[in-house]
């Protein structure tokens, strides 16, 4: 049965006398006082279930997920160091609520429940710290500032060659392990992934000419592999129609569907290099799979000079050192296409527009500061002129560079949240968790500000 809170009052043993644990105090005051932020997270861990008032009454409460998943964000945690620190540690087993005794859920039910928060109810439970902290004077999103970075996927780095290699040993893994599950169904292959490896390491330590020998013949080892996957998952399908046991059934099924969903990824990559190394193209980022595993990943260029793999994100940050917004994009798109969004987002936020932006250099436009000086903001700056008249963007010079300065504020909020709340790579798999990861690490750093400032 899911709660939000328990009914009634666990024996817990009280905090340390520490800083850590009076701003966990000052947290959990918090949470206690916008009971909207649980209700959001019981939503979410209802989501699907038929009867979610039956059950075991054994579960974690909304209480126990959302503090859980702070705790975790906020030390950047493994879910099995997570369980050792709520089972050894006083101080967070009286955050979380767990009581002196009680056992202390798995690692697979600690990520079960944390992973089943939605990037749009932590967006929305950030939008009502905010609101704590306008009710407070702590930020009233009157000053802004936004910049862009990079969030890294969690993949190793991608060449075609070692892109091949994972291919191969994906799809040779899932019927090596359908043959042994199933041996009554004829499933026909080579085990191909011993001679795709070693090409894979030629590759790596060769030159250009025997480079393209060995690519022709890893890509044949990949095309074999693939029409191999391709009647394999035919044959579970048909197959499971006969057999007996219903979990059998769901076994050879749910085999079959990782083979298709891998296949596509497989022969793409096997594309992508065919085209590079065999034909000599040039293959464009928004075509390229870099990774079988997270195919989500964009290819960002930063500064024309380094290349990351993951997603760019849009923040925004107020006069608090609070982050106010983000936006995960898809793609690459210029800094220049953002600005407008980023500013028109506030006024969702707040019901109304800053009376002061500031931007990097990046996102300067004769085109976006006339579309935001249009929306009612009174003083805009950009911190590369680009063209641009000071008199434009502000109402006097003076004015400019003190919003010139602010801006570079926003570089010590990113770094803060990348080293402190584990922005710089998302250790989550899926799209959708990559933007739970993310707001996560933004919900938890605007709690933990804001419970330091609330004590200061």
């Amino acid at each position: 049965m899911r709660k939000i809170i328990h009914k009634q009052l666990r024996i817990v043993e009280p905090s340390i006398d520490h800083e850590h644990a009076k701003e966990l105090h000052q947290i959990r005051a918090l949470i206690s006082e916008y009971p909207g932020i649980l209700e959001l997270v019981h939503e979410d861990l209802i989501r699907g279930l038929d009867e979610p008032e039956t059950g075991r009454k054994g579960m974690m409460t909304a209480e126990q997920v959302f503090k859980v998943l702070l705790i975790k964000q906020m030390n950047g945690f493994s879910y099995r160091v997570l369980r050792y620190h709520l089972e050894d540690s006083r101080t967070y087993g009286w955050f979380c609520g767990f009581g002196i005794g009680e056992m202390i859920p798995s690692e697979s039910t600690l990520q079960r429940d944390i992973k089943k928060l939605r990037p749009e109810t932590l967006e929305e439970i950030n939008r009502i710290i905010l609101g704590a902290a306008a009710d407070r004077k702590i930020e009233k999103g009157r000053k802004v500032r936004v910049d862009c970075t990079v969030t890294e996927s969690n993949i190793h780095h991608p060449t075609d060659s070692s892109l091949i290699e994972d291919g191969v040993r994906v799809l040779t893994r899932l019927m090596v392990r359908a043959k042994e599950r199933f041996g009554d169904i004829d499933i026909v292959f080579t085990n191909h992934h011993r001679r795709a490896k070693k090409r894979a390491l030629g590759i790596l330590n060769s030159r250009k000419k025997k480079q393209t020998m060995l690519y022709r013949d890893l890509i044949n080892i990949a095309r074999k592999t693939v029409s191999y996957a391709g009647n394999a998952a035919g044959l579970l399908e048909s197959e499971s129609r006969k057999l007996t046991s219903i979990a059998e059934m769901l076994l050879a099924r749910g085999i079959a569907d990782e083979l298709r969903h891998f296949i596509p990824l497989v022969e793409q990559v096997i594309s992508q290099a065919e085209r590079r190394v065999l034909l000599g193209e040039t293959v464009p980022p928004a075509e390229k799979v870099v990774s079988i595993f997270e195919p989500h990943t964009d290819i960002i260029k930063k500064d024309r000079r380094d290349t990351y793999f993951g997603h760019k994100l849009a923040i925004t940050g107020g006069a608090s050192g609070l982050l106010t917004d983000l936006v995960i994009e898809k793609g690459n798109p210029a800094d220049t296409t953002i600005a407008e969004k980023m500013i028109t987002r506030q006024k969702d936020i707040y019901g109304r527009f800053p009376r002061q932006a500031s931007f990097d250099g990046a996102f300067a436009s004769r085109k976006n500061l006339a579309d935001i000086k249009t929306l009612g903001v009174k003083d805009v700056a950009f911190a590369r002129k680009r063209g641009l008249e000071v008199s434009d963007m502000a109402k006097s010079t003076w004015v400019y560079k003190r919003l010139r300065n602010f801006r570079a504020g926003i570089e010590g909020m990113i770094s803060f949240l990348k080293r402190c709340f584990g922005l710089g790579r998302c250790m989550w798999r899926g799209f959708e968790s990559f933007k739970s990861y993310a707001w996560s690490s933004v919900v938890t750093a605007n709690l933990l500000l804001m419970a330091r400032r609330l004590r200061a």
